[in-house]
């Protein structure tokens, strides 16, 4: 039985999707961009502050689901421009230890509310 996973902590769905889903002990987190859950704006400054905005945004969903950074086993990283790839790991880097959680990085043409970054998430729910 998958349970649907909501924060009031973070940016409401924008469309018809789950903030997360959790079934069988996996937590599905959507892809979370930089928007401040408080206005609903992308948050100013560039990719640095809206790669940390998109982490804190992840952060409080798995919170929600109980868990943590460290609980995650893969992300995605979903960005317009791959020049900003440094900065977006510097960033990353300071929300994960290692072993590291397996990644894939994409540069896609567009993303919602014309965020220059998504990252979504697996995490798995410890026994």
């Amino acid at each position: 039985m998958k349970t649907s996973i909501h924060t009031r902590q973070a940016p409401a769905a924008i469309g018809p999707y789950s903030q997360a889903v959790e079934q069988h002990g996996l937590v599905f987190c959507s892809g979370q961009v930089g928007l401040d859950p408080a206005s609903g704006a992308l948050v100013e400054g560039g990719i640095e502050f809206e790669t940390r905005r998109v982490l804190q945004n992840l952060g409080e969903v798995l919170a929600a689901a109980g868990l943590d950074f460290v609980d995650v086993v893969k992300t995605t990283v979903f960005m317009i421009d791959l020049a900003e790839f440094e900065i977006v790991n510097r960033v990353y880097a300071e929300h994960f230890d290692p072993p590291y959680p397996a990644r894939s990085t994409v540069q896609v043409a567009a993303l919602p509310r014309h965020a220059r970054i998504e990252i979504d998430a697996i995490a798995l729910k410890r026994d």
